[in-house]
This record gives structure tokens, sequence and C-alpha cells, in this order.
């Protein structure tokens, strides 16, 4: 039923914001603008603004209606084009609001607060640090910098772009913070590789008296991940259950993420099996990845069952971590089927469900298999999966699929230090010196960055980071003499450096040294030196663990009666008693 609109009720404002808020259908809208424009009233209505507003936002509206009204206006208010640029920054086009302010300020059309805060909203969008910097000096010289509000929005958009120092700068010079600025740098911190710094913020923030809501935790959790600081994660998960925070799904599925990536994953589960809100297909998946991460394969298969018995239909990223969970414990039978049934499951295979089953077979050794399965794709392989069937190669010594993995990616124009020096390895185990010198030239030629391996571990709510040759600690002393301890222990008990994970032509004590010193070792031996007797090490290594470390870890673990637990790019390593929970398998 369209608005019945009597002539007397456009004399007063009070009845026409009654009908604004009755206008809850494009045609109702329609009808109340056509009728504005038939009576005369439209130029002066002081409601116009809200109608456009209505047009650009609401659901019932329509953007290039708004705009269409927006051009009948013969003197546009600033209200006018904000009610423009509010819709521009939340369309499926933000760039278009910045284009929209420029215009405007461009002008003589006065720009105000809203105005600025739109436009920086559109920048965060579309991660426009450059033109957020700009709008930033623009900010400044308007005089609405004192805005609580816009400076929150200032910050938010630099921590969603990266640009952490102006975040930081904007925050600490706010006059007045409310707990939305808060959120946004410990959340742009987290998520701009900056985790222990957003760990700080969020105790200060709690020190400073401010009660952090759910968006608040997000942000600490994420922090607590990526460092594996397990002590302040469980402090967090305390204060999050105390503030019953956790009917948040969001929350809910962060903290088992949280407890996965910081080594306890029976802790993941039991979170996950005692939830009291509904289970999101992002709660299934965050569980299933957290098995995999931690090689229990078969776990990860049965929930994926329960998963599809529960009513919720596993999508792409659930294949994709059950295949992960496949490959971590070495399933191939079942990795294989789990792919081959995705199409008659409703879910079409991408890039990286191939990759995962190329990496499948080729950890298994299945490299003809692997390869085929690379040439019948219907897309183009990417870099991630050469370098699958590369690693693969170098494994299982087939020196010619290897060549061909790596003329792709240097087709492809890979400049990955790691890619250069697999190849290289596969020529070092053969001895092919020359081939790997040739090797060396292309890196040198191409300017390739050797990624430096580091390796972290918790002491007391300290983060303790290691290189490898690393001099650095206060402790050094102390860590390599338990080094020296170690190499002598662990050869009484047969082990035997494996120096083939040592690229370079020299002789063999001098590949043995450079093996003793990874980051990984000096970690762990600083974790023997600075814990009691009996209680679990646990390293993150932001590279994959070499052979000769895994083996290494595998002796300590059981000459030291420790159990270790080392976390690498792709997943866990749960070493004790001599042996890991990967099997090998990695």
């Amino acid at each position: 039923m369209l608005l019945q609109l009597p002539i007397f009720l456009m004399e007063l404002p009070v009845y026409l914001e009654t009908l604004l808020q009755k206008c809850n259908s494009f045609p109702r809208i329609k009808q109340l603008q056509a009728h504005l424009m038939t009576t005369g009233r439209f130029q002066f209505c002081p409601s116009r603004s809200k109608l456009l507003d209505l047009c650009a936002i609401s659901p019932a509206g329509d953007l290039s209606f708004a705009y269409h009204i927006f051009r009948k206006i013969r003197i546009p208010r600033t209200n006018d084009w904000n009610a423009i640029l509010r819709g521009l920054a939340q369309s499926a086009n933000p760039v278009k609001a910045i284009s929209w302010y420029k215009t405007m300020s461009h002008g003589s059309h006065r720009v105000d607060a809203l105005t600025c805060s739109f436009t920086l909203k559109a920048c965060a969008r579309v991660l426009a640090c450059c033109e957020a910097t700009q709008l930033h000096s623009q900010v400044v010289r308007y005089g609405f910098i004192a805005d609580a509000k816009l400076g929150t929005t200032l910050l938010d958009v630099y921590a969603k772009t990266g640009c952490l120092d102006s975040a930081k700068k904007v925050f600490d010079e706010m006059s007045k913070r409310d707990i939305a600025s808060w959120n946004a740098l410990i959340a742009g911190l987290a998520q701009g590789d900056q985790p222990i710094e957003a760990l700080s913020l969020f105790k200060r923030m709690r020190f400073e008296g401010l009660k952090p809501n759910d968006r608040t935790v997000l942000g600490a959790l994420s922090a607590c991940s990526q460092l594996g600081a397990v002590r302040e994660g469980e402090k967090i998960h305390s204060f999050i259950r105390d503030e019953n925070l956790d009917t948040n799904v969001q929350v809910s599925n962060a903290v088992i993420d949280m407890y996965a990536k910081c080594g306890l994953v029976e802790k993941a589960c039991l979170v996950f099996d005692n939830m009291t809100c509904k289970k999101s297909i992002v709660s299934w998946n965050t569980i299933i990845m957290a098995l995999a991460m931690h090689g229990d394969g078969y776990k990860a298969l049965e929930l994926f069952k329960q998963m599809a018995q529960a009513g919720v239909p596993p999508d792409v990223v659930s294949y994709l971590a059950v295949l992960s969970a496949c490959n971590h414990a070495g399933l191939v039978e079942d990795g294989v089927r789990l792919f081959n049934s995705m199409p008659a499951c409703g879910v079409t295979p991408a890039v990286k469900h191939y990759g995962s089953v190329v990496d499948l077979l080729g950890r298994a050794g299945r490299l003809k298999e692997a390869y085929d399965i690379v040439n019948s794709m219907p897309m183009y392989p990417d870099v991630v999966l050469w370098q699958s069937l590369l690693s693969a190669s170098i494994t299982y010594n087939n020196v010619e699929i290897a060549e061909i993995a790596s003329q792709k990616l240097v087709d492809m124009g890979s400049s990955s230090c790691g890619d250069f020096v697999l190849l290289s390895n596969v020529y070092a185990k053969h001895e092919r010196w020359n081939d790997v010198g040739r090797v060396r030239e292309a890196m040198k030629s191409r300017d390739v960055k050797k990624l430096p391996a580091f390796s972290y571990i918790e002491l007391e709510g300290t983060m303790h980071k290691f290189f490898t040759n690393d001099y650095s600690h206060e402790k050094w002393r102390e860590i390599h003499r338990k080094m020296e301890e170690i190499s002598f222990r662990i050869k009484e008990h047969g082990y035997v450096a494996e120096t083939s994970f040592v690229l370079h032509d020299i002789e063999e004590e001098e590949k043995e040294s450079a093996l003793c010193y990874h980051s990984e070792k000096l970690a762990v031996a600083f974790g023997l030196t600075s814990t009691n007797e009996g209680m679990p090490i646990q390293v993150i290594k932001n590279l994959r663990i070499c052979g000769d470390c895994h083996a290494v870890i595998k002796i300590i673990s059981k000459i030291y009666n420790r159990e270790i637990i080392v976390r690498d790019r792709a997943r866990f390593h749960r070493f004790k008693e001599g042996s890991c929970s990967c099997g090998d398998f990695w």
C-alpha cells in the first residue's frame, strides 16, 4: 500500500519525519520524493538530506536513485553531499567515495567531520593508506582532530592499512580514547605482525581500568595465537568465561584457534565440545584444522563425518582442513578419496585443494601421480603447488621432476629463496657442485634474499627470540655451553649429523658446526637451562623445521626426559621419549 500524503502534513516537519520512518520500501521512497518535487517543497525541505540518506544506505533504497535525486538539487547542502558519500563508502565500489570527497573538497562545498569520517571508512575498505594520510592533514587543518569519534576512525584506517606507526601516533595524541580506539590499535598490531605490542597494549588497557569487550579479546587472542603465548591466552580465556563473552561464537572460535596454535589441542577440543553458543561452520573448520596441525588425522576425519551428521554441509575450507589433516598424518588413500568426492558433494576443488592432494601424493613418494594431477588441472598451477612438487622431488631424489618444477617457478617469476635452496639441495645431494654454483649465481642475479630463520620460546610471560648462530641473547654463553653438552650426549646415542641439509661444498666438520646452532636448537637449549626438570618446552619457528633439527630434538626428548613441542610454519611436532607425533612424516 502506497503512502497517503495529506497536504497539511507537509507543513509540519515532525509528521514528515514520521513519514520518512514509514518508508520501508523503494516505491514509498519514490512516492514521497515525487510529492516533494510536485509540491515545490523539495528544494527547501529540511528533511531532504534524510530522504537522500534513506535512499543511499537503507535496504529499501537505491544508490543510483539517490544520485538522481541529488542532481536535482540546485544548491546542495553539506548533508546532501554526505548522504551520497556515505552510500558510496558502504557500496561495492568504495573507491568512488574517495573521488566524491575530492570533488566536494575541491569545490566551494563545506566539508564537516562526518564528511571526513565517511571518506576514511572508504579508505579503510580499499586499504588506501596514502589517501588516508592526505585526509589526515586536512582533518587537522579543518580543526576536526579533537572529534573523538573521528580520531577513532582515523586510527582504525591506519591500523587496517598497516600504517602502524601512524596508528600509534594518532592513539598517543588522542585527548580522549574510547574502547573502539583501543580495539582498533590492538587488532591492527595483531594483524600487522606486531603481536607482542598488541598484548602489551591489551595489558595496558586493563591496567588503566578499561573493560575489554568481544572485539578486544579477539585481537588479543590473535596475538597469543601468533606468539604461542599460552599463559597469556589462558588468562584471557578466564576473563572471557567470567564476562560470558564466550556466548559470541566468534570469540569461542578464536579461543579454539588460540589453544590449537599454542600446542594445547586437547584444550581446543574441550572448548569446542563445551561451546554454549551454536557452532558455526567456522567452529567445525577451526577444530578440524587444529587437529590437522597436530597430526591427528583420524580424529579430524571423524569430526568431518560428525559435521555432516550435525546438518552442517562442508564448504571449501572444510575440505581444505580435512585434506591437510590427511596430509600431515600420511593418510594418502583417505585424502585421495575425499578429494575425488568433492564434486559429488557440490564443492568445486580450487587450486589449494589440488595443491594439498599433490603434496599428499608427493610426500608419499607417488611423484608420477602427483605430476599427472598437475598436468590435468582445469586451472593454472600456482607457485605453492610447484613448490610442493619440488620439495617432494628432493625428498625422493627425483632430479628430473625437481628441474621441471624449478623451471616452472622461474618462469612464474618466483623470487623465493626457498625455491632456489631446494633445487640447490638436490644438486648438493648428488654432489653436482657446478649446478649448485649455477643456482647461487641465479640467486645473485635475481637479488634473492634468504628469509632468516628464527625461533621463539616463552618463559614467564616473556618471549625470547633466537636466530641461527645467535650470540645476542644475554645468556648466550650458557646456551652455547649447553649446546656443546647436547652435541656430546646425542653422539653417545648414535646421532650422526645429516649434513645433506647443509648446501655448501665445505668439509664435513664445518657442516656439522653449521647445523649445530640452528635457531630451534638454541631455543631448546635455552629451555633446558631455564626451566625445571620434567617441564615441557615449547618452541615456535617461522620456517619448516629441518631434518637434522628434527632428528636431534627427538634424541634430546629422550636423553633429558622432556616433552618438546615445536610449531613450525605448517604444523606441530610433539617430541616425547625419542619419537615425534608426526611419525617422521611432515
